[in-house]
């Protein structure tokens, strides 16, 4: 290839100081940029992003302007701040009690919480109660049986709220409840459920039953705040009376989200909830709450008790400590946690999580736990729903197992959407994160850390069930794959630090 002379392509009658400026200023101009996007990013998605500028100049650049920025607009962050700090002074008198280091299994959990607390703002609180719901329509039924017995409030908080034949009782129970005088609000994610069939139904069933609801970060042309489609609310919250909390991986909506072709597929979704009593259903209140006063700017204080009674006695003591996280916060709260928890496991470490798309300080604690002779397991689908992702995902078997991380493929065409974490014998995590950069840095999301032997047990009871259903990925399958999927997952890998 003949390269040719500056002079040739550019006008004659430009002066040679006038060329080389027009060079300095194209020069300093691309380093000018890629030091904006670099700025307080992490490498790999600051990389990404320079790629997509030099390679997509124009789509790439207007992208970046668009959608660059993992943070919500300064109003809600600095409403999120202010109910930060109330939390903060609403909960000082909370002091946890923690096992004697000789007997407790994870001593450094204390950090652990002080570091949540710094983060996300809520206290750990003992004297709780946990059972979990594995059952997809099981689950629904319990939440629906709570709102039938709800005597002053609901509050529920979902991705996905949708009305079909699955979810009719839900919001029948909903309408008698506001019917006999309980106060009933409802949050769900606007773009998540608009796309959903029975969308308007929906509403109007809710308008003509008097509940007060609201879409969470709507995106709308006439909005005074320019609301990202990126940016979503991803949480899954019920709480009823105070008393009664529902969270986990699980939304509103039938296990086929709805669409035909999944029912023609036999895909249906896998999902995990708990059910909490305890001071910790008010710790999840105050996230349902905090998201109600960033929706609609009532702050709703009266929810922000520490009165609340223990639950009744269980076989163990049960800490929690609820832990949001999303473009509202100054840090990524549930990868700080989730890497924390998997440097300080001593014996085992089993993570479920249907995107698994993990930046470098998760990658490496996972394969450094494997390393140090932990036993560690990862749970995912065979078979993922959304292509980009699946193929990104696969990118990282191959270090993972090489590390000694058992992978196990939950078999299509069903979605393994369950999000959680278990350490050792005594700690799990569970909520609706996903273990990928969407989550981290893009998604309102919210977790419960759990101290508990007894909840620890019944989630490994859940993970032997997703076991039994599942075959492993052995490391000689994993190297006969095909040149086309190798491919595949390399390009999808490059997107890996933007999905």
């Amino acid at each position: 290839m003949e390269w040719l002379p500056l002079d040739s392509v550019l006008p004659d009658s430009w002066p040679e100081w006038a060329v080389w400026g027009v060079v300095a200023v194209g020069v300093l101009g691309g380093l000018v940029v890629a030091a904006v996007i670099a700025n307080d990013r992490r490498p790999s998605a600051a990389l990404g992003w320079v790629l997509a500028v030099v390679l997509i100049p124009y789509l790439g650049l207007v992208a970046f302007l668009v959608i660059g920025s993992p943070k919500l607009p300064r109003a809600r962050r600095e409403k999120q701040q202010r109910f930060n700090e109330r939390v903060l002074e609403r909960t000082t008198e909370h002091r946890p009690v923690h096992l004697t280091p000789e007997h407790e299994q994870l001593p450094v959990l204390r950090s652990i919480h002080t570091m949540n607390r710094r983060l996300g703002a809520m206290p750990v609180l003992s004297g709780n109660r946990a059972d979990l719901l594995e059952d997809y329509v099981g689950s629904l039924w319990a939440m629906t049986a709570e709102v039938e017995a709800a005597q002053h409030s609901v509050h529920a908080e979902f991705y996905i709220l949708a009305l079909d034949e699955t979810t009719e009782p839900f919001f029948a129970a909903l309408e008698r409840a506001a019917a006999r005088g309980v106060v009933v609000r409802v949050l769900f994610d606007h773009l998540a459920s608009l796309r959903v069939k029975g969308y308007r139904a929906m509403v109007r069933r809710l308008d003509a039953a008097g509940v007060l609801w609201r879409r969470m970060l709507p995106v709308w042309p006439t909005s005074r705040e320019l609301l990202r489609v990126d940016l979503r609310n991803h949480r899954k919250i019920l709480v009823v009376d105070g008393a009664v909390a529902f969270s986990g991986s699980q939304n509103v909506v039938d296990p086929a989200y709805g669409k035909r072709s999944n029912r023609r597929k036999g895909r249906r979704w896998v999902d995990v909830m708990a059910r909490f009593e305890g001071p910790v259903v008010t710790a999840l209140d105050a996230v349902f709450v905090a998201d109600w006063y960033s929706e609609t700017g009532e702050l709703l204080d009266d929810r922000l008790r520490t009165d609340v009674a223990p639950a009744p006695p269980a076989d163990d003591e049960l800490q929690a400590q609820v832990v949001p996280s999303g473009p509202g916060f100054e840090q990524e709260n549930n990868l700080r946690l989730f890497v924390s928890l998997l440097h300080a496991a001593q014996e085992r470490a089993v993570v479920v999580s249907p995107y698994f798309v993990p930046d470098e300080s998760l990658l490496l604690a996972m394969r450094s736990a494997a390393e140090r002779g932990l036993q560690v397991e990862l749970f995912v689908s065979e078979r993922g729903d959304q292509a980009l992702v699946h193929h990104a995902q696969r990118s990282y078997y191959d270090a993972l197992l090489r590390s000694g991380v058992r992978i196990w493929l939950y078999p299509a065409p069903c979605v393994l959407h369950a999000k959680t974490l278990s350490v050792d014998d005594e700690v799990a995590v569970i909520g609706s994160s996903n273990l990928d950069m969407r989550s981290f840095e893009l998604n309102l999301e919210v977790v419960v850390l759990v101290r508990g032997a007894g909840f620890v047990r019944q989630l490994r009871g859940v993970e032997d069930l997703y076991r039994s259903r599942s075959r492993e990925l052995t490391a000689g399958e994993w190297g006969r794959r095909s040149l086309p999927a190798r491919t595949a997952d390399g390009l999808a890998r490059l997107a890996s630090a933007l999905v």
